[in-house]
């Protein structure tokens, strides 16, 4: 289905030629390389100083990047800046809160001159797609999904950090990254949906590292045969790949997107040149993908669904091991290989939800798939989340949507949280099929800690829909016989003009913001000292370590706008006891029988762990290690380069090891750690206190970001 080419190619007479002899200049041919110079602000060739056209926030997020920006010196929004309301839609936890925060949001953008989505109207990424992206654009957002590639965007999902950057009119800085082309040919066959195709491409490239922080340029007469839907579908997945970016090649199907949306002056024709030249390059075969399911727990472990039903025991068994690791001792049984009854899989829950399953077609599609066949399981439901209010329009317009209710479907509003534990919480023991972004340890809203686990498998919505068909048993789309021609969208902007607020560029600076009583400012963080003690916390050994370990999604989300209390949920399904060690490192202050010179040493936690940071880009993953006292990580390597750019900005080291064994209650000392910084040393001396000296390692750090740890964070920096 897929082939990988590790090494560099050309893109020739609508071909992918392996090069024999690289041309690094002919990079310059490429779309990914056209709008990455297009908003760079560098002088020097590999060092970019990008400025983007526009940023977008939703409601998990927004208000700390606010605060901060505020704290920094922030008088308007200098860019066009989208606040969505698609996380904490809800306001089944934590009492008026997450109202509070959207009141706040459509404060901010009266203030400064923003647009504000307000809850259950769009997910932030369709409504992005719908009326913000443009092609040759780039967008960053401060979501790891924000991925309009299929539209000529060069779209970047960042923590809040790098978008307080923007607002202050800073710049995101990066090495040139890399760029893959993704070379698509053929056709799909009936059955098979863009999810599918993405998670094909996410088992082939996660594991390997094949596409880390590069871009990936999809090319080839392939596209031509998808639909704009499809094309969103695929992109917006590449994020589970860890590139940093995508963009596709754009066409008339592009350009009436754009005219159905009556935007036509944001339509582009975006086409690689003849001999352009990419570092590596991927082929996508679409008449050889299948339908797919992701299993427990990443989008990553990944079979056809032929292949997990011919061997459902041994495939639902390893989950079960996996997951039973995730449970504490004498608490819990999980339990997978109990779903397989008389030869068949039987999961209790489908849902098509989200940026990646909530749209037009897959919706549409999933409908005929099922088509006058009632939901006869009672164990087992179905429910459906268009992605925004007029894609539900749409839906509601040509039938779809009475089908589906009339079959058993619950057809629920425009809402991310299926896709990070914030709604459809399966029962203990079990096991939903989603077409979200995600299915990692938890993230369907379990709670490990309590004794209870459940799990998630991605699949396409055509096969979700040919599940619920078969009454909740895992089938294959391709296996089922159905018509679709499914009919023409037509998209009613009455809807936003109704309800969207836009000042963008009209912001009133006499108006005040609005607080709730759970919006907090920053606690004050310290500069660094001459030296540096730490003392170890936690020491994680899992392979890699998400962003939903370090800090849980779901409910939490409603404690964003307050650090303080977030902070008390860090890492509470993977280390339960680190934030009590890391509060005792605050409270009992510096060590004195150590001998070293308090005067002239930083002292905080840190936490140690193989491979951090894969997953969601919410910088809270780092900041709250940070207000609890955290001054570093330590680590074999970073999952992302978000996640590094997070600890960063909150004025955390992110320290490499070539694999320490380091115990909670070490002391690690790094002498002359300021001057290590300021030096741009990447390799140097420390000390295990009372075991031994070892070596610690950096990568480069941008001048920019020595300072900001130097001050103890991005605020610090800022007010000078």
């Amino acid at each position: 289905m897929i082939k990988l080419i590790k090494n560099g190619v050309y893109y020739l007479n609508g071909k992918l030629v392996k090069a024999k002899t690289p041309d690094i200049k002919a990079r310059e041919k490429t779309i990914s390389y056209k709008i990455l110079k297009a908003h760079d602000t560098s002088t020097e060739e590999n060092k970019l100083k990008i400025k983007f056209d526009e940023i977008t926030s939703h409601d998990i997020t927004y208000v700390g990047i606010i605060q901060t920006a505020k704290a920094s010196g922030l008088t308007e929004f200098p860019i066009p800046y989208t606040l969505t309301n698609c996380h904490n839609s809800l306001c089944a936890v934590g009492g008026t809160i997450n109202e509070d925060d959207h009141v706040f949001g459509l404060s901010a953008c009266r203030k400064y001159g923003g647009a504000f989505v307000p809850p259950h109207l769009a997910v932030i990424h369709q409504y992005m797609r719908e009326m913000r992206a443009f092609s040759g654009a780039m967008i960053l957002g401060s979501d790891s999904h924000t991925r309009y590639g299929a539209l000529g965007t060069m779209a970047i999902g960042e923590g809040g950090p790098e978008l307080v950057k923007q607002l202050l009119n800073k710049t995101y800085d990066v090495d040139m990254p890399e760029i893959v082309a993704v070379y698509l040919k053929g056709r799909l066959r009936k059955g098979v949906g863009p999810h599918d195709v993405a998670i094909a491409l996410v088992k082939e490239t996660f594991k390997n590292g094949f596409v880390k922080n590069k871009v990936l340029e999809f090319i080839g007469g392939g596209i031509k045969t998808l639909s704009m839907d499809f094309r969103n579908g695929i992109d917006v997945m590449t994020t589970e790949t860890t590139c940093l970016s995508s963009v596709w090649e754009t066409d008339e199907k592009t350009e009436e997107y754009y005219k159905l949306h009556e935007r036509a002056g944001a339509y582009k024709k975006l086409q690689a040149e003849d001999g352009a030249y990419y570092d590596r390059g991927i082929i996508i075969d679409l008449s050889k993908i299948e339908p797919m399911i992701a299993l427990p727990f990443h989008p990553s472990n990944a079979y056809t669904i032929k292949d997990f039903l011919s061997r459902p025991y041994e495939l639902l068994k390893q989950c079960e091991e996996a997951g039973a690791k995730l449970l504490p001792e004498g608490k819990g049984n999980f339990k997978l290989t109990d779903k397989i009854k008389d030869g068949k899989v039987y999961v209790e829950q489908g849902v098509i939800a989200g940026c990646a399953g909530g749209m037009y077609e897959n919706v549409a599609e999933a409908s005929d798939i099922l088509g006058d066949s009632p939901i006869l399981n009672s164990d087992f439901t179905l429910d459906v989340y268009p992605s925004s209010q007029p894609v539900y329009k749409g839906l509601l317009d040509n039938g779809y949507i009475g089908k589906l209710i009339d079959n058993g479907a619950v057809i629920k509003t425009a809402f991310c949280g299926p896709c990070f534990g914030a709604g459809d919480v399966p029962k203990n023991n079990g096991l939903s099929i989603r077409h979200t972004t995600r299915n990692f340890e938890s993230r369907e809203g379990s709670k490990p800690a309590n004794g209870q686990l459940s799990a998630v498998c991605l699949m396409d919505a055509r096969s979700i829909a040919a599940t619920a068909k078969n009454g909740g048993a895992i089938t294959s789309a391709m296996d089922e016989i159905y018509k679709s021609k499914i009919k023409k969208y037509r998209f009613d902007n009455k809807i936003y003009k109704a309800r969207v607020f836009n000042a963008v560029k009209k912001g009133d600076n006499k108006s005040e913001l609005q607080y709730g009583p759970n919006i907090a400012d920053w606690p004050k963080m310290e500069e660094l000292k001459d030296n540096l003690l730490l003392k170890v916390v936690s020491v994680l050994t899992d392979p890699v370590t998400t962003t939903d370990e370090l800090i849980p999604s779901g409910e939490t989300s409603s404690y964003r706008s307050n650090p303080l209390k977030l902070a008390e949920f860090a890492l509470s399904r993977k280390d339960p006891s680190y934030v009590s060690r890391a509060k005792e490192v605050k409270s009992d202050g510096f060590p004195k029988d150590l001998g070293l010179n308090e005067g002239n040493t930083s002292y905080g936690s840190v936490v140690v762990s193989v491979k951090p940071g894969d997953g969601s880009a919410r910088e809270q993953a780092a900041s709250c290690q940070r207000v609890l006292g955290g001054v570093a990580n330590i680590a074999k390597e970073y999952a992302t380069k978000r996640y590094r750019s997070n600890l960063i900005n909150w004025g955390m080291l992110p320290l490499l090891t070539d694999g320490e064994d380091f115990k909670v209650g070490d002391f690690v000392y790094i002498p002359n750690v300021k001057e290590i910084i300021k030096s741009g040393q990447k390799e140097f001396k420390a000390t295990i206190i009372g075991k031994k000296d070892i070596t610690l390692k950096m990568d480069a750090l941008t001048d920019a970001e020595k300072q900001i740890i130097l001050k103890g964070c991005l605020i610090n920096y800022y007010k000078g």
